[in-house]
């Protein structure tokens, strides 16, 4: 009398496990690549040396070299540029904004963004910046 043995030799490869790992991979970084703002507008942003990652922020006001004002994408007038702000941070819980102002651009338009937001209830400004290797 012969008994056959449960310990066969696997002929086929199962790639179930293979394409759930793939899969999920797949929608992390999916998932991640959301996270990376930039907005659509070119700033060449000032340098430097001891550079932080910056908090993802709704509220991104741009400054371009020829001194017009982007709140994210949209183009806003300087006179306008509180009441944009205000309506985009009504529903969020922290109160920051983002600016990222063109290394050629006076302060002064600068802190006339600073003194909109402040006037409708921004907390916290964060200057953008990009890393420079000295």
């Amino acid at each position: 009398m012969k008994f056959e043995t449960a310990n066969k030799r696997l002929e086929i490869f199962s790639f179930s496990s293979l394409t759930d790992i793939v899969m999920l991979l797949l929608i992390f970084f999916l998932l991640t690549s959301q996270f990376v703002i930039q907005t659509g507008v070119k700033v060449k942003l000032p340098g430097a040396k001891n550079n932080e990652q910056t908090t993802p922020s709704r509220v991104i006001v741009s400054i371009t070299k020829a001194g017009e004002f982007f709140l994210g994408s949209e183009k806003v007038p300087l006179q306008n540029l509180a009441l944009k702000i205000e309506q985009l941070i009504a529903n969020v819980k922290d109160k920051n904004l983002v600016i990222r102002a063109d290394k050629s651009v006076e302060f002064d338009r600068v802190i006339k963004v600073m003194d909109a937001a402040k006037g409708v209830g921004v907390t916290k400004f964060i200057m953008e910046t990009e890393k420079e290797s000295f």
